[in-house]
């Protein structure tokens, strides 16, 4: 269980690689449900086309919103995109930085699907074997005696090998192997075209400016952390205020043998241990008591996030002085850097040379 508690924690503290892992994944997965799909085309004329572009083009749009609803961070960048601006400005970089960053991942499935289902050339010849030139492949004086619909029909059926029943009319594994073919080679282009576009956004990026990317790549991880945190926080919160809402419960249902105990002699140390943890479970509610008061906090937080400008936290002793120069109107408590009663001194400084 500890194994499994470790690992849990690795994947949260990077998401990028267990992202990266989910697309690698989901790649696989469509591979291989891709071989386990039974193939079945109608072999009709009227819905050939239909079935092989729908099978090359519905999953991967299945798996492209699978991997948004997959991705923790399409949750995140709604709430970025829908929340009040308040004290915080919104950035379009930052939103148009996560947005690419989850359709790249997305993209990956997808992509995979399109090229097996190339490479493999089954939905090609359902949806382009009426296409054919019957001439080509068939005997040209059965083909005289047959009519338009006939020939339609017949070359509807090459997908199909079982019910094929006229194979000396045409050749159907020439003008099987003829789509397959062109199908490959549509597979390849896919692929080249694919890899193409991936070496050139590595490449080119680089040549633009590093420090709006710089910018982006950083307030989109602030912005991931600041959502973990907070949330980490509510939860500790949320623990600790359990926890002294039933502590309070049972010291107020159980009064008179708190009040008998407390006029013992003497403390055990395990009353100190309490009270150590009671202090502690004090500390983390934060000064938050009262469940108006969160929901306000919670409130606040969604609709007016604090502006990104954190201030330096000083002493109390620092604290009165800087109000004190302040109000005196100079760092040194004087003004103009003297006091008003007080005289000027002129100083004379002599340098001897031996």
């Amino acid at each position: 269980m500890d194994k499994f508690r470790m690992m849990f924690q690795f994947l949260q503290s990077n998401q990028e690689s267990f992202m990266n892992g989910i697309c690698g994944i989901m790649a696989l997965a469509s591979a291989q449900l891709y071989s386990a799909f039974e193939f079945s085309c109608p072999c009709i004329p009227e819905y050939n086309y239909a079935y092989g572009i729908g099978l090359l083009i519905v999953p991967p749009i299945w798996f492209f919103l699978l991997g948004f609803v997959l991705n923790n961070n399409i949750s995140m960048l709604a709430e970025e995109w829908k929340r009040p601006t308040g004290k915080r400005q919104k950035d379009p970089t930052i939103l148009r930085y996560m947005f690419v960053s989850i359709t790249q991942r997305s993209l990956i499935a997808p992509a995979v699907w399109i090229a097996v289902t190339l490479m493999d050339g089954k939905s090609f010849l359902c949806a382009f074997s009426v296409d054919l030139d019957i001439h080509q492949y068939g005997n040209a004086t059965l083909i005289q005696d047959m009519s338009e619909l006939e020939r339609i029909k017949l070359l509807a059926k090459i997908p199909c090998k079982n019910i094929f029943d006229q194979p000396e009319v045409i050749s159907r594994e020439a003008a099987a192997r003829y789509i397959k073919c062109i199908s490959q080679g549509f597979g390849w282009v896919f692929l080249l075209l694919m890899t193409l576009v991936a070496f050139m956004i590595r490449a080119i990026r680089p040549c633009f400016t590093q420090a709006a990317f710089l910018k982006t790549k950083y307030w989109s991880h602030y912005i991931d952390i600041e959502r973990k945190m907070f949330d980490d926080t509510c939860k500790e919160h949320a623990k600790s205020f359990a926890k002294v809402c039933i502590h309070q419960y049972f010291e107020s249902i159980s009064g008179e043998m708190r009040s008998f105990h407390r006029h013992r002699s003497r403390k055990d140390d395990s009353d100190d241990e309490d009270d150590e943890k009671k202090k502690s479970d004090e500390d983390k509610l934060l000064g938050i008591r009262a469940q108006e008061d969160m929901n306000k906090v919670l409130w606040n937080w969604h609709t007016c996030k604090p502006p990104l400008a954190l201030r330096k936290e000083q002493p109390d002793g620092q604290d009165s002085d800087r109000l004190q120069e302040e109000a005196s109107g100079s760092p040194n408590g004087y003004a103009n850097g003297h006091t008003h009663g007080m005289a000027k001194k002129e100083w004379a400084v002599y340098y001897s040379k031996v």
